[in-house]
């Protein structure tokens, strides 16, 4: 292969001991990345990369003191233009993570929400968005504690993961529940969106709790959220926002005033002018408007006494000495606090104590969980601008795929041996004339299982085949290292533009070394996605030749065995069937691949953005084509060990010996459901020799 550069994935075990994966926002690798969504392996901060952010934190605050800055100084999409006031800026974020976090669909896998942990967290630490420090600090504990967000699949257009990262945002604030691996997560109601009662927790001493004499909480026009109560403690009407649930508790008796809110605010307590919380008769009284309000952190029986001025209060004892609220909107393990500035807006939020809970109420773990961040302004857009999620799904399906890929290596060499195949089209000579990388790695590959020569040429005294071997073979064999080749090339590219893409700053608008600040559209996936799509053709093309290899081991003139491979009784059907579940499955890997994603169109927020790159679709096709591609290789690989043992001396190769050690050995006709199954679990071992 003289003249002729491989691309070998590199592979990297881990070292015994080695638990710990170097974050520093340019130097994370795929292997790495696998290993922290796997949960193997734990995020290591660099210090300096940490404090890269923290410079540019300071730089994004003096640079928004002069001039508008997107998202932060202005609205997002078709409200560019629409300025907000500085003194908006942070309540501005919260309401941009809120009404962002309308993600649907099914919940994302564990696994996959880690990747896209980590892939933010690293992106964050080249230092171009200008968000704050802690951001980055809580999506790399959240990793070290082994929580996720919950996050659902659809959301996402390949112009920046909006949903599922403002539900990361809101998780990381408090207002949404952290789940574990272990959760088996509750289908989001409304719209995708957790549940408050979900939110906040159900449960002895959680939730909005009353003392006796607390009457009704009259709140600001506008809807009221539900809010949790524990036992023997009812729930009251909200004025203004409707009966919160429970039973309704009469003003002076027992039981709670739920909190309402202001229009437009959600679930969020006390914060505006317009935003008054007031207790009814029998309870301290609530009063908001400008000032700085208190920690809300009442314990079971504490109540919320009277804060001229203050939004939101702290769990002093009612003035009327009647027991109180026990919280505003909030359980007593979860609190919400809002500084306020002189006109009654917010000047930073934090939303949450350190135990939030997962879906479905309650933290049935007790394990730690991430504190609780500070919102600031900027921080919201900081985080939203960049398509983790769709690289992270691009990261793992690309992963998997490279594993059958290399597998493919180990199965076509074995069916090229049961065919007794012409080693000519492997030769190194052939493949020095046209320097392709991923045609020479395949010919390569199969060479090394097989022991054969480079030059096959060199050991035939003319250098022509014998009499008694076939002058050429069908495509399946004969073209495999140009078509597979291809399919190596492609989940190369994937690799390189995932691995420059989760080392860079993507964010828009973003900040360069220099300190000048840019707005630009490098969120736009294109890259990504054409080289999914790239990879799921590329993909097709070799499935293809896999089923043609399968059809080839079924007949008796290439192989000089029973037709199909049957050893039973006259009309036994032997592996006949396998061609059939082959190309089923097929069928489903040419439907992912015959419509690129990126093929698609969008015009969005009132025009402005008229095009979308479609990354995350195009991943979750190559996730689809990578399944069904593994049953199709199964088939095969069944069909070529069958036929090897079948032979009079089948040869004596490592790959042969491990996975005849596997398989079943019965070559009556029977099921082959299991063949398959243990054959598709064999693969990613047969990716490693």
């Amino acid at each position: 292969m003289s003249g002729t550069t491989v691309d070998v994935p590199t592979r990297v075990p881990p070292q015994p001991g080695d638990t710990r994966v170097p974050l520093d926002g340019g130097g994370l690798t795929l292997p790495a990345l696998i290993r922290l969504a796997d949960g193997t392996a734990e995020p290591a901060v660099d210090p300096g990369a940490l404090d890269r952010v923290r410079r540019a934190r300071q730089t994004a605050d003096r640079l928004a003191a002069t001039g508008r800055w997107y998202g932060r100084g202005t609205g997002v999409g078709a409200h560019r233009s629409v300025a907000v006031d500085p003194a908006e800026e942070t309540a501005h974020g919260l309401r941009l993570l809120r009404s962002h976090a309308g993600g649907a669909g099914p919940l994302l896998p564990a696994r996959t929400v880690r990747a896209m942990l980590a892939i933010r967290a690293n992106q964050l630490l080249a230092g171009g968005s200008g968000i704050h420090p802690s951001f980055v600090t809580a999506l790399t504990d959240a990793l070290r504690l082994g929580v996720h967000p919950a996050v659902n699949v659809y959301g996402g257009v390949g112009t920046g993961d909006l949903t599922a990262l403002a539900q990361t945002g809101l998780t990381l604030l408090g207002e949404r529940p952290w789940l574990t691996p272990d959760d088996s997560p509750t289908s989001p109601r409304a719209g995708g969106t957790v549940p408050v009662a979900d939110r906040t927790g159900v449960g002895p001493g959680l939730g909005v709790a009353a003392g006796p004499g607390a009457g009704s909480v009259a709140a600001g026009a506008g809807t009221g959220e539900r809010a949790a109560a524990g036992p023997g403690r009812g729930l009251g009407e909200v004025s203004g926002g409707g009966v919160l649930g429970g039973e309704r508790s009469p003003s002076g008796a027992g039981g709670l005033g739920g909190v309402g809110v202001g229009a437009g605010q959600g679930d969020r307590a006390g914060v505006g002018p317009s935003l008054g919380v007031v207790a009814g008769p029998g309870a301290g009284s609530v009063a908001a408007g400008v000032g700085v309000g208190e920690r809300a952190a009442a314990g079971p029986g504490g109540g919320l006494g009277e804060v001229p001025g203050g939004g939101v209060l702290g769990g002093e004892r009612s003035p009327s000495g009647a027991g109180g609220l026990g919280g505003v909107g909030v359980g007593a393990e979860q609190a919400v606090q809002a500084a306020v500035d002189s006109t009654g807006t917010v000047d930073a939020v934090h939303v949450g104590e350190a135990r939030p809970r997962g879906v479905g109420g309650g933290d049935r773990t007790g394990r730690e969980l991430p504190a609780p961040v500070t919102l600031r302004a900027g921080d919201a857009l900081a985080l939203l601008s960049s398509n983790a999620l769709a690289l992270a799904q691009a990261a793992l399906a690309g992963h998997e795929t490279e594993l059958l890929l290399r597998a493919t290596h180990v199965v076509a060499a074995l069916s090229l041996a049961a065919v007794s195949g012409s080693p000519e089209a492997y030769a190194a000579p052939v493949h020095a004339l046209r320097p392709y990388p991923g045609p020479a790695r395949a010919a390569a590959e199969v060479r090394r299982l097989l022991g054969m020569p480079d030059d096959p040429a060199a050991d035939a005294e003319n250098g022509l085949p014998a009499a008694d071997r076939r002058i050429q073979d069908p495509y399946g064999f004969r073209a495999f290292p140009q078509v597979h080749g291809a399919a190596l090339d492609a989940s190369a590219a994937l690799r390189r533009i995932v691995e420059t893409e989760i080392n860079c700053p993507s964010e828009n608008p973003v900040l360069t070394p220099d300190g000048h600040l840019y707005h630009h559209g490098g969120f736009f996936a294109a890259p990504l996605a054409l080289a999914l799509d790239g990879l799921n053709l590329a993909l097709l093309k070799t499935a293809q030749l896999s089923a043609a290899r399968l059809s080839a081991l079924s007949r008796p003139d290439l192989t000089g065995l029973p037709a199909f491979l049957a050893t039973g009784p006259a009309g036994s059907s032997g592996t006949m069937i396998l061609e059939y579940t082959a190309n089923s499955a097929l069928a489903e890997l040419r439907s992912s691949a015959a419509a690129p994603a990126s093929a698609g169109h969008a015009v969005l927020s009132h025009g402005l953005e008229e095009a979308a790159g479609f990354a995350g679709q195009a991943a979750r096709q190559t996730e689809r084509a990578r399944a069904a591609y593994a049953t199709v290789l199964a088939c095969e690989l069944v069909s070529a060990v069958r036929a090897l043992r079948l032979h009079p001396e089948p040869p004596a190769l490592p790959a042969l010996t491990l996975a005849a050690a596997v398989l079943p050995t019965g070559l009556e006709d029977r099921p082959l459901t299991a063949d398959i199954e243990t054959a598709t679990e064999l693969l990613p071992r047969l990716a490693d020799l």
